[in-house]
């Protein structure tokens, strides 16, 4: 084999450091579907911001495009009984339902064949909700769930597998009671979407601090209060036509684990906003991961997150919550995580939960766990090659190795940094991890360009489960801030551990 041919080998998909097993579906796919973590978008129709940014169609497709299982619908009356999607009393632009419909009909399955959950953040009229499911029924034909299946595989909850192409709509239900027949329920006594005042994590500000400038000089006069209080005086119910659609995911209001634990059916489910979810796993964890081993939970960002900005997912995941929604048109590092998780199991968007969240044994992520699966990790980042340079200007490369996990287990080491060098810059630089629960595990790898003595700017990155890190010589493709390929850009690492 001559050098080129060499070369070629090592930087081809034989040689690279994700499994290559995992870029099929290989996980068992007949679980319940809280087993599973799903992919999830909050406000998908946005491009934007949340107060002044474009709604669009594209933004499902693009979505979809990229795994994403359980998409959000903000749905409003309309002009001529036409109901209408958009982010309700902001200044963002208006879209059809029904054309939001049809976009995902047609693009719901191109890269999975597993279910589509579409979320409803319902403040429609009932006459207005009557369109709505008749849109559902007739766009979405034989795709929509309206019954349900006659032979579950596992559980109470049907498989992903049972599941295959077909859309669920999750949505409140009308309360049956067996005296009195069906009984209105209000759609505004557990809105899933309250405005709260929460400060931002501060996941990678470099992400985030141009366009905050920005956002604030543009939306400073703008303040949505006034309407939110006009909106608490409307009460709306659910319309039968829409109710009847919602088969497995009824959402219920979150009142407390007890309560869950004795009150709450299998085919329903809560949403939490990140706040009041950061505070129970502090509080609760090993409570929340029991509680996610029977029912679905959604999470969804704070309404202070104008600026579409995204909360740490992973301490979500660490309690085994399924439906943990990020903005997907941000460029940060939840969505590298996000990408990263949900690159596995082929892409599917459904990625099977490990067998520590779905024990009976108690388990609290906060806690440091001494478990038989801990690993010894060592990873020697030995060099970089034509890493994108951006207006012409020198670039001083290092490399930063994050480990994204339990509590116990997130760490990162840097590199030295290389003076004047994009081409081939060498830092032969090794970093020992100790990974006590690696089955919840993200490794990230981050190169950044030296601005400053305390600054720095992102140049690419590669985000992978732990399980999915080959041992051995490999080779780490790049890939920029939207999550396209920088190829050729890639850095050169060896990877052991025991």
């Amino acid at each position: 084999m001559s050098f080129e041919g060499f070369l070629r080998f090592m930087e081809s998909k034989h040689c690279s450091i994700f499994d290559q097993a995992h870029t099929q579906v290989y996980q068992d796919m007949n679980q319940p579907l809280t087993s599973y973590f799903i992919s999830t978008s909050h406000n998908t129709y946005l491009t934007g911001d949340q107060l002044v940014g474009q709604s669009d169609l594209s933004a499902y497709v693009i979505a979809l495009r990229k795994g994403c299982r359980c998409l959000e619908i903000d749905c409003w009356d309309g002009p001529k009984l036409e109901p209408v999607v958009y982010h309700g009393y902001t200044l963002t632009n208006k879209i059809l339902f029904k054309d939001v419909i049809s976009t995902i009909e047609q693009h719901a399955f191109e890269v999975s064949a597993y279910p589509v959950i579409l979320s409803l953040e319902n403040h429609c009229s009932r006459r207005q909700q009557e369109v709505m499911a008749s849109y559902l029924v007739s766009i979405l034909g034989d795709k929509l769930l309206n019954s349900p299946l006659n032979h579950a595989t596992t559980g109470e909850l049907p498989s992903p597998d049972d599941l295959k192409y077909k859309i669920l709509i999750k949505n409140k239900k009308m309360k049956f009671n067996r005296s009195e027949g069906a009984t209105e329920t209000n759609i505004d006594d557990s809105a899933e979407e309250e405005e709260e005042e929460e400060e931002e994590d501060d996941l990678d500000s470099d992400y985030e601090e141009e366009e905050g400038k920005k956002f604030k000089n543009k939306v400073m006069f703008w303040s949505p209060r006034p309407a939110q209080k006009e909106h608490k005086k409307k009460k709306k119910v659910v319309a039968e036509a829409l109710s009847d659609l919602v088969i497995y995911t009824t959402s219920v209001k979150f009142i407390s684990f007890s309560h869950s634990r004795d009150n709450q059916n299998s085919y329903e489910n809560t949403s939490l906003p990140e706040k009041k979810a950061s505070k129970l796993v502090k509080s609760a964890g090993a409570d929340f991961v029991s509680h996610n081993q029977r029912f679905l939970s959604r999470i969804y960002p704070a309404g202070s997150r104008t600026t579409s900005s995204n909360y740490n997912p992973q301490k979500f995941w660490n309690v085994g919550a399924q439906l943990v929604a990020l903005n997907f048109q941000s460029m940060d590092l939840a969505m590298d995580l996000s990408d990263g998780r949900f690159q596995d199991n082929g892409g599917c968007g459904y990625i099977l939960k490990p067998n520590v969240l779905m024990s009976t044994k108690s388990f609290d992520p906060g806690w440091g766990h001494h478990s038989t699966t801990a690993r010894n990790v060592m990873i020697k980042v030995i060099s970089g090659s034509n890493l994108p340079v951006t207006g012409g200007k020198p670039m001083d490369p290092f490399v930063q190795v994050e480990i994204h996990g339990a509590t116990c287990d997130i760490r990162k080491e840097k590199t030295q940094t290389i003076k004047n060098n994009s081409l081939s810059p060498y830092w032969g630089t090794v970093m020992t991890f100790n990974i006590t629960i690696p089955e919840l595990s993200l490794v990230r790898f981050c190169v950044r360009d030296r601005t400053g003595f305390f600054s720095s700017e992102f140049v690419g990155q590669y985000t992978l489960p732990f399980l999915s890190m080959k041992k051995g010589y490999r080779w780490v493709p790049l890939r920029a801030r939207d999550g396209s390929s920088l190829d050729p850009a890639s850095l050169f690492v060896f990877v052991w551990y025991t």
